[in-house]
């Protein structure tokens, strides 16, 4: 067994950047935050922000069960009912998009995060009891990995370095949902009129439409093959000028030549209609990607990308110029290949430019690892899954309090790594390359003990529980009632 490795003063704070006076301010740091951004919830007749404050402690203090209820219980006073937070969410017309540009226009404004970033395109899934929610329904839940009743969103997160938050995200309502019968749920559920059926590819377009218009500073844009695969999503990445590194499914049929392109000649003497779209002209016949794999087609060279806490990530990547059909137009992208963990391959198409390094590409292609850790943050650390509300808004509002959060820890990590730097001698102490950056559970910590929320005694407890089971008692009574009233006399 290897000795155990003794570094002297390890565990002093102030060398890994976290000075005791800095942390004791962190509460005040999230109320100089919020009160940045209280505009965006003022309406014409009344100023919301002071429950966007309170929900805002909820997400970012409390570990679990973060319902209207138990956040203003834990937040406002133990005898608080949370109806006035559920308004704040499902009713409230204050504008969650507001939110948002606020947050991009602070990423744009930051130096360090004005260049290299990549934006990551991405859905997620939320299982529901039931089809009451805006959205849910009978569709695949990639958490699950099967199909279930779930309530689905398309996300877009920014990543640079030690940064990674939501930036956008849309509400994906299946095509059901728009039909003729569903118009009275979609006024319950307040779906705007202007909404129209749009696929997960659509809303993905349309959030890098609209944070590229808002000024937000990115290099490329990186997303799974169920954006990948389709030919038009990528055009319009392409004749946007956005460079995309796009996951394929493996049966992607490639050519590894330039094939003839072209509308067929007529034929002489005419026979039937001329032709008049262009197709393939040449007798080569197109490959899947999995099948250049197979055939020892592909060049493997381990590249390294990125230090990980797991350690390096260098798999064996291989990159080959090939030419696909996409929307009917002959294109010519580069085919990126990853030995993932040396035991599966990934595939992925790029617009890159036909220089690009073999280095570049492979770093692009391992980007999308951080949008899943901003699935995972949002869900695991702010309960992004834990909205109990039905409404179209509800979900709006919701995500924009939880990308707030994201943001205000993202922004955290970011500034304190600039301004209180970790002692470079831990890193030949600890025999690293690279020392580990805070985590959004770190920061949480952190700011639950500078900032806590308020414990119950054991009186104030003890009145909840009766209060509960009055009020358990009462909804009791009121079932029986109906249900003799159901019955008639007996």
């Amino acid at each position: 067994m290897a000795a155990e490795l003794v570094v002297p003063d390890a565990l002093e704070p102030q060398r890994w950047g976290l000075p005791a006076a800095a942390v004791a301010d962190l509460g005040n740091w999230l109320r100089e935050f919020w009160v940045r951004f209280r505009r965006c919830f003022k309406t014409q007749t009344r100023d919301a922000s002071g429950h966007a404050w309170t929900y805002l402690r909820g997400l970012l203090g409390m570990e679990t069960q973060r319902t209207f209820a138990n956040i203003a219980r834990r937040v406002i006073a133990p005898d608080a009912d949370g109806q006035n937070l559920q308004q704040f969410i499902s009713d409230s017309p204050w504008s969650a998009a507001a939110v948002l540009q606020q947050v991009r226009r602070e990423i744009a404004a930051t130096p360090a995060l004005r260049t290299g970033g990549v934006l990551l395109l991405d859905e997620s899934a939320d299982e529901k009891a039931g089809a009451k929610s805006a959205g849910a329904g009978r569709q695949h839940n990639g958490r699950l990995g099967k199909i279930e009743m779930s309530q689905v969103g398309t996300f877009l997160a920014f990543y640079k370095g030690n940064v990674w938050t939501w930036v956008d995200g849309e509400l994906f309502l299946p095509e059901h949902w728009f039909a003729a019968d569903m118009a009275q749920e979609r006024q319950r559920l307040d779906v705007p009129l202007e909404r129209e059926f749009a696929t997960k590819i659509e809303l993905g377009w349309r959030m890098i439409e609209r944070v590229k218009a808002q000024g937000l500073p990115f290099e490329a844009v990186a997303c799974d093959d169920l954006y990948g695969r389709s030919g038009w999503l990528r055009r319009q990445l392409d004749q946007a000028g956005i460079v995309y590194m796009a996951e394929i499914p493996e049966s992607t049929q490639v050519y590894l030549t330039r094939p003839a392109f072209g509308v067929p000649p007529a034929q002489t003497p005419a026979r039937g209609r001329a032709a008049s779209r262009p197709r393939v002209l040449s007798p080569e016949q197109p490959a899947e990607v999995r099948q250049l794999v197979r055939d020892g087609r592909m060049t493997f060279q381990r590249i390294p990308v990125r230090h990980t806490e797991r350690g390096v990530l260098d798999d064996p990547f291989a990159v080959r110029r090939v030419w696909t059909l996409r929307e009917g137009a002959l294109a010519e992208e580069w085919l990126v290949i990853r030995h993932e963990n040396e035991h599966r391959y990934t595939y992925a198409l790029s617009n890159a430019a036909a220089d690009s390094p073999a280095e570049r590409l492979a770093w692009l292609k391992c980007t999308r690892h951080f949008v899943e850790r901003s699935n995972q943050d949002a869900k695991s650390e702010i309960g992004w899954d834990e909205l109990q509300a039905q409404k179209y808004r509800a979900w709006e509002h919701h995500l924009a309090l939880t990308i707030l959060a994201t943001w205000f820890i993202a922004q955290t990590k970011l500034e304190w790594s600039q301004t209180y730097p970790c002692d470079p001698n831990l890193l030949q102490q600890l025999e690293l390359e690279v020392l580990p950056a805070l985590s959004v559970a770190n920061v949480r910590l952190l700011l639950q003990a500078v900032l806590p929320l308020p414990q119950l005694s054991p009186e104030e407890a003890t009145r909840l529980v009766t209060k509960h089971l009055v009020n358990r008692s009462r909804s009791t009574r009121s079932r029986l009632r109906a249900q003799r009233i159901k019955r008639g006399p007996t």
